[in-house]
């Protein structure tokens, strides 16, 4: 029993370990390194519009493999990095970029996580005074007569 345990353990640590799979295709990739390389980190810039959350380089859409294609094709044209990211940035917007730049367009998205910080900071605080205020009430308030003298009866009860 013992042996399976460690078994399974070995077993999920190198799977955890792998690095992910990427969806690239023998096909697509290109004869030259150095070219191939940087279709890669072009690639790996760019977001699957159809997974949203993976780059093209992982995504085994067929969306994301027309756009790694698309690269290829413009870089082995002789464009440059910035043109190629230029052009698919012109024909799909800012959205196909996974870290998109600092703009009047996506400044709500840039902003949205510091804007839950602090509201979740505000929302703690005033809770926190909620109780702090509410322990003070509690403990400021004096008995009753009738509550000294109920609470007397069950002290020496006990």
């Amino acid at each position: 029993m013992r042996a399976a345990l460690i078994l399974v353990a070995v077993i999920l640590a190198f799977a955890s370990a792998a690095p992910p799979a990427l969806a690239v295709e023998p096909g697509e990739i290109l004869p030259d390194a150095a070219m191939e390389q940087r279709a890669r980190k072009l690639s790996a810039e760019l977001r699957c519009l159809v997974c949203q959350n993976q780059s093209i380089d992982d995504s085994n859409a067929p969306l994301a493999k027309d756009l790694r294609l698309l690269v290829r094709e413009r870089l082995l044209a002789g464009e440059s990095d910035a043109k190629v990211m230029d052009y698919i940035v012109a024909r799909y917007g800012d959205f196909v970029l996974l870290k998109p730049p600092v703009n009047s367009k996506t400044l709500l998205l840039w902003l949205a996580p510091l804007a839950c910080l602090v509201a979740l900071a505000y929302a703690l605080i005033q809770a926190s005074r909620r109780s702090t205020t509410s322990a003070t009430t509690a403990d400021a308030t004096p008995l009753s007569s009738a509550e000294e003298k109920k609470l007397r009866q069950i002290l020496e009860k006990s």
